[in-house]
């Protein structure tokens, strides 16, 4: 390869990389707990846009039970839009080694 030709795989994956950043803005990632209890939904970058409750599991004589729920919830769905957040980036990179850290993101 010339250097023209990396200058321009270099460009292309700055443009593919700006791309994917901006579709893990409108990207949402679901993930439940107890059953579905629970529903955590985020968007690609792993920020909590909802998180849904079902009223059955609400009981004031045991509100550990409802927060252990929500952080099981929570982490799952941050962690299937961290995969999914990889899996897109190992696109692009070609064989670089990933997970590279963004700013800003994980």
């Amino acid at each position: 390869m010339n250097m023209q030709q990396i200058l321009q795989m270099g460009q292309q994956m700055q443009s593919r990389m700006t791309e994917i950043q901006e579709n893990l803005d409108r990207q949402e990632v679901t993930a439940s707990s107890g059953g579905g209890m629970v529903t955590v939904t985020v968007d690609g970058k792993g920020q909590v846009k909802r998180i849904s409750i079902d009223p059955s599991v609400v009981d004031p004589g045991d509100v550990e039970m409802l927060e252990d729920l929500v952080m099981a919830a929570v982490g799952e769905s941050q962690k299937k839009a961290r995969e999914s957040y990889e899996a897109e980036m190992k696109k692009v990179a070609g064989g670089l080694p990933f997970p590279m850290k963004l700013p800003g993101i994980f």
